[in-house]
């Protein structure tokens, strides 16, 4: 809201300010865009830092000012004036082009963390440059929303997407999420809930886990691809949600049944019932899912599957980083040479499968060559091998189980592969890739990577760090009974 006060400025000093700022810039962009037709001796002349400058203090000491801006918020009670020029306002914004149309002085209200930042939204609009700290990303990209200053707008959101990293005290992500959901932001929603997903488990233990809304933490729910130790930490880490927030009862009971029991061991299940007093309170409406687990874990899986629909979420495995669902592998100069590692799994979820292992073997080669690009032979003297690039290659991986067993049926094997690297000090997962079921590799493992410099930013000390996850799933081989 804007309330409009003062007289008309006088016509012929505004415009005289206009002209004089429009030939500046104009010489600047003329020079800047000339054509030297191939002439060795053309240069070009650039002061537009100077300009840039000039146009700083011009703000700064309000020369040649013919419009006021007087920022009113509650936490102050005087105004903050800026003594500023139409023509760099309305350039940069068609709103405040509309409120200077026929005003000299307008007063604004803002809130006070909008209000606090009002100075380098002003400069920016001089500028065309601000710095920001991760607090001040939301007020930042209101006034840009607000001022219509869609530049700015882009460039705060864009900033937004790549500090989803950055350590923070509180934390930042969930609060960027609900605003982005506020403001319709449907890429920053999408980015900040991957890297929530991918990096739940250090959200869980962080400030920001308490804020988390309904709305969202019922989206992570439904997700498969989290990435977090065990499906018992997820139930502990919404343990305590519940106890905080302490929402009506149909919203608990939902979030409730979003929680995938069967990957809970019998004797964890055995224990949450005799312990947690979430679980008592709301027992008649997860009662039926807590049944389904133990009755999972009994049987095995072919005869459960009579019986029961496993072709759903409640059994799928989520991205787990525990022991007996994968590994890590650290590949030291992962661009010098092929390497080869195995590990074992559980196989199955089951308790019925959990005596029972299964060997992969994994093989890692930064510079396989499609077929399309391998050296072709050929009966003329000139070309008799097409020369091989070394940057040509691309890295592969490749998972592949050591051994075929009976038990083996009705059981398929999701692969995941985590890609972590340090972002803002921290190690935290950039990528995920996820094999088809009948597939023992990515076709896009890693394609736009450059292994090769040292610099890349999928390498932490030259080292390649990822993390194999092999994900049971069981399918039903005989319809389900109605």
């Amino acid at each position: 809201m804007a309330r409009l006060t003062g007289t008309r400025p006088v016509a012929t000093r505004r415009w005289g300010c206009a002209a004089a700022f429009l030939l500046l810039l104009f010489t600047v962009q003329a020079a800047q865009k000339a054509d030297f037709s191939g002439d060795s001796t053309a240069a070009t002349i650039n002061h537009s830092l100077t300009l840039l400058q000039r146009l700083q203090e011009l703000l700064q000491n309000g020369n040649g000012s013919d419009a006021v801006l007087r920022v009113r918020s509650a936490a102050s009670d005087e105004p903050k004036v800026f003594h500023t020029h139409q023509l760099l306002l309305s350039l940069q914004s068609e709103v405040f082009e509309s409120l200077l149309r026929n005003q000299s002085v307008v007063t604004l209200y803002e809130p006070p963390e909008t209000a606090a930042l009002f100075e380098k939204f002003i400069r920016y609009l001089y500028c065309g440059g601000v710095s920001i700290l991760l607090h001040q990303a939301i007020p930042m990209h209101q006034l840009a929303s607000k001022y219509r200053v869609w530049g700015l707008q882009r460039g705060v959101a864009e900033y937004m997407r790549t500090h989803l990293a950055s350590e923070s005290s509180q934390g930042h992500v969930v609060g960027w999420y609900h605003y982005a959901v506020r403001v319709g932001d449907a890429a920053l929603q999408e980015s900040c809930l991957q890297f929530l997903a991918w990096n739940l488990s250090a959200v869980l233990g962080s400030a920001e886990w308490g804020s988390v809304s309904v709305e969202l933490l019922l989206l992570l729910l439904e997700r498969s691809d989290l990435v977090l130790h065990s499906e018992l930490e997820l139930y502990t880490a919404v343990e305590g949600w519940l106890s905080r927030r302490q929402p009506e009862a149909p919203v608990a009971e939902r979030v409730l049944r979003a929680i995938r029991y069967p990957m809970i061991a019998p004797s964890q299940l055995f224990r949450l019932q005799a312990q947690s007093a979430v679980l008592a309170r709301h027992r008649g409406a997860v009662q039926d899912l807590l049944f389904q687990a133990f009755q999972f874990h009994a049987a095995s899986p072919l005869h459960f599957a009579k019986y029961f629909d496993v072709n759903c979420s409640m059994f799928l495995p989520r991205n787990y980083l525990a022991p007996s669902w994968g590994s890590q592998w650290v590949i030291t100069n992962p661009a010098r040479d092929d390497r080869s590692t195995s590990f074992q799994t559980q196989l199955g979820p089951s308790s019925h499968d959990a005596g029972k292992r299964v060997t992969w073997n994994v093989l890692f080669s930064p510079r396989w060559l499609p077929v399309s690009l391998r050296p072709v032979y050929s009966d003329s003297v000139a070309g008799a091998i097409q020369p091989v690039r070394i940057e040509d290659g691309r890295p592969r991986l490749v998972i592949t189980p050591a051994m075929s067993s009976p038990d083996f049926a009705g059981v398929s094997f999701q692969k995941t592969v985590l890609v972590g690297v340090r972002q803002q000090g921290r190690v935290l997962v950039k990528h995920a890739y996820s094999f088809h079921q009948s597939s023992d590799e990515a076709a896009d493992f890693l394609l736009h990577a450059d292994l090769q410099k040292r610099t890349s930013e999928y390498l932490i000390d030259n080292s390649l760090h990822l993390h194999i996850i092999i994900k049971p799933v069981y399918h039903s081989l005989i319809k389900v009974k109605k």
